[in-house]
């Protein structure tokens, strides 16, 4: 998840960092007094909310897999990855694809501190600290080029980004930008707030809004509309639960897409192919 807060280099431990907040939420210790409080008003006033979190979690996991077992693509970028956790990209394509390697991208000093350390000794993985509405300072950072082959397959990865992107910041011109750097074959996985014209929806929008001035939902329609010009994978744009799961998923083979909660309907997640 991206960390917009920080423009600069230095934690400051005052203001509450999203990437931290999303860390507090799925049980991590990388976080402050002041990102817990954020994180408790979901888990007080929004109870149930936090199964958003895990639920894309364990969507990306599961796509990366997908991804790295079955397209032979073996070179992945994270566009705003968020503090490391268990079951990080490279980790996950790592076990299915060995070699596979992997940008992270991210702003906020903590992911950049944390995430440099994990992969200090790993030269198939960098850390590049480039804000994702710049996406020609991605494509061309050293980094990127020294380990993405642009004329290869690449998945690029927007897990829990792109809702932190308003509408004036171009969201869709983002993601344009990927698929036209990018070869054919190369996959987009999506996960992203969606919109259920409901109380959860506005009151959860209205907390990210007034705190970090960003947090968007949006509708299957709009975010099939971020994915122009790609091929939307089975089993399309669906709750991120119901996407691929496997036999460790609690939906897996009970029809359970009856019994999501509220909550569970608010994330979504897509696979997507380019032509």
């Amino acid at each position: 998840m991206i960390a917009m807060t920080y423009e600069g280099s230095s934690i400051d431990p005052a203001k509450p960092s999203i990437a931290r907040v999303y860390d507090y939420l799925l049980g991590g210790r990388d976080n402050y007094a002041v990102d817990r409080e954020i994180g408790d008003v979901f888990k007080r006033d929004l109870p149930g909310s936090v199964a958003i979190a895990f639920a894309n979690r364990a969507a990306l996991t599961r796509a990366v897999a997908l991804i790295a077992r079955t397209t032979g693509i073996r070179q992945f970028i994270d566009l705003g990855s968020g503090l490391p956790t268990a079951d990080n990209v490279h980790q996950v394509a790592g076990r299915h694809a060995p070699g596979s390697r992997v940008v992270y991208v991210d702003i906020d000093p903590q992911v950049l501190v944390h995430g440099r350390a994990l992969l200090e000794n790993d030269d198939r993985t960098r850390v590049v600290a480039v804000d994702v509405r710049d996406p020609e300072a991605i494509r061309t950072h050293p980094d990127t080029v020294e380990l993405i082959d642009f004329d290869r397959p690449v998945a690029v990865i927007f897990s829990a980004i792109l809702h932190h992107v308003n509408d004036d910041e171009d969201p869709a011109g983002i993601v344009r930008y990927w698929r036209d750097q990018v070869p054919s074959g190369s996959h987009f996985f999506l996960s992203h707030f969606r919109s259920g014209n409901n109380p959860q929806t506005v009151e959860a929008e209205k907390v990210l809004q007034q705190t970090f001035g960003r947090g968007r939902w949006r509708t299957d329609e709009e975010l099939a509309a971020l994915l122009d010009g790609l091929e939307i994978l089975d089993p399309g744009i669906v709750a991120a639960p119901l996407w691929q799961p496997d036999e460790t998923d609690s939906v897996w083979g009970t029809g359970r897409e009856h019994e999501l909660t509220v909550w569970e309907h608010l994330i979504a997640a897509a696979l997507a192919r380019k032509p």
